[in-house]
């Protein structure tokens, strides 16, 4: 709950910050899905419940991804493991990827980008740092980031009991498709 606490204002302030830059983009469609592909079980889910911020000016940004938001899964009953057993939500109830784009790129021109996206990545309170590889593309709708990159459940140290080790991979693939357009004024 104290790391929530914490994270809370930490999150507000990045948003403050973003919404100081001249023309701050905001996240306003969003699709998160992972994959857990284990030897004996496939388990899929999805949000589109993220929110965030883009500063086109200075290439920075902020992405939150509610963990209870997630759906699909093969039954809710795992639903209800992922949100409480692995992901501990009542304590962990976000993650969130804050950093800069790395390469200097003009994001109010129309034209498609592969970059790479390095911040802070915090994932069941404890962040990694990670460079990410995007595709970015700049239309008149808004700025579309998509990418897709694995996530290894031990660097957040995200337990997986020996009796379900066949079923839940160690490694899951995360991908994600972005649409930043400009924030209301």
């Amino acid at each position: 709950m104290l790391r929530s606490i914490l994270i809370l204002p930490a999150f507000c302030s990045a948003f403050a910050l973003l919404a100081q830059g001249p023309v701050p983009r905001k996240l306003n469609k969003a699709a998160v899905d992972f994959v857990s592909d284990a030897p004996l079980e496939r388990i899929t889910a999805a949000t589109s419940e993220a929110t965030g911020l883009l500063d086109p000016a200075q290439r920075t940004f902020v992405v939150r991804i509610p963990i209870r938001s997630f759906q699909g899964f093969n039954s809710p009953l795992q639903r209800e493991h992922f949100i409480e057993n692995y992901m501990e939500a009542d304590e962990y109830p976000n993650a969130i990827f804050q950093g800069r784009l790395i390469e200097v790129i003009d994001l109010d021109k129309p034209g498609e980008h592969v970059v790479r996206a390095k911040g802070s990545f915090t994932v069941h309170g404890i962040t990694q740092e990670r460079i990410i590889e995007c595709k970015v593309v700049v239309t008149p709708k808004g700025i579309r980031t998509t990418s897709k990159f694995p996530v290894t459940m031990a660097d957040h140290d995200i337990r997986i009991p020996r009796v379900v080790q066949q079923k839940l991979s160690p490694v899951v693939e995360v991908q994600v498709d972005l649409l930043f357009s400009a924030a209301a004024g």
